[in-house]
């Protein structure tokens, strides 16, 4: 009998949070993480690195066969073999990635890969689509917002933690623009799947969005930990 693997979707707005979440819960139930904004992050430096016009849909498009994204189980980003963990966080992928992520033959070239990872192991993985259209019949599907000046100050203070040049206002507003683009693009658009569970981390931190989603999933599944 094939083992039965279980995948749990986190979907949400950029810095909600979600890449810390699942990364936690996925160390605690040993599953394998699945960081899949980190890939259109990585496709986004590509995109820049070979100086192509990021609004350039169909030039963008034509280079899906160029990339190869490796995500390592230590957290480290490989692009082509270049070790771009730190170089996707900066400013001019949060500027840009939105345009990538939302043009179709990327999400469905990069959506093929991270379907492929769902077959053979248990997976945590946090997105935009993950609920709605990567694993639509993902085990859990929880939907984790969080106001956008939260998100501000959460992503400044990782970037500052990095070592990233960061400027608070800046990225609010970066922030903004990509929710809008985010939900408002034609093809696996963010939103929140029907039965996916609301859970908004605005006042809470890392170790109670995390307990909360392991009661989640408990509750969903009867998956203790």
């Amino acid at each position: 009998m094939k083992e039965k693997y279980i995948s749990i979707a986190i979907d949400g707005p950029a810095a909600a949070g979600k890449s810390t979440i699942a990364k936690g819960v996925a160390d605690i139930l040993g599953f394998t993480y699945v960081d899949t904004g980190a890939m259109y992050r990585a496709y986004t430096y590509y995109v820049l690195q070979r100086q192509v016009n990021p609004q350039d849909e169909v030039a963008v498009s034509r280079l899906k066969d160029e990339v190869n994204i490796d995500l390592n189980a230590d957290g480290t980003i490989l692009l082509n073999g270049e070790d771009v963990t730190k170089a996707i966080r900066l400013s001019d992928i949060n500027q840009n990635v939105s345009y990538i992520a939302s043009y179709k033959e990327v999400r469905l070239h990069l959506v093929a890969e991270q379907q492929k990872l769902a077959e053979n192991k248990s997976v945590v993985m946090d997105g935009r689509d993950i609920g709605t259209y990567v694993l639509p019949n993902a085990d859990v599907k929880i939907f984790l917002v969080a106001d956008v000046k939260t998100r501000a100050i959460r992503r400044h203070e990782e970037n500052l933690q990095k070592g990233i040049t960061s400027k608070l206002e800046q990225i609010e507003k970066e922030l903004k623009r990509r929710d809008e683009i985010d939900s408002g693009r034609a093809f696996a658009p963010l939103k929140k799947a029907d039965d996916a569970v609301y859970l908004d981390s605005s006042s809470l931190n890392i170790e109670q969005v995390i307990a909360g989603v392991l009661e989640i999933i408990n509750e969903k599944i009867g998956l203790e930990v």
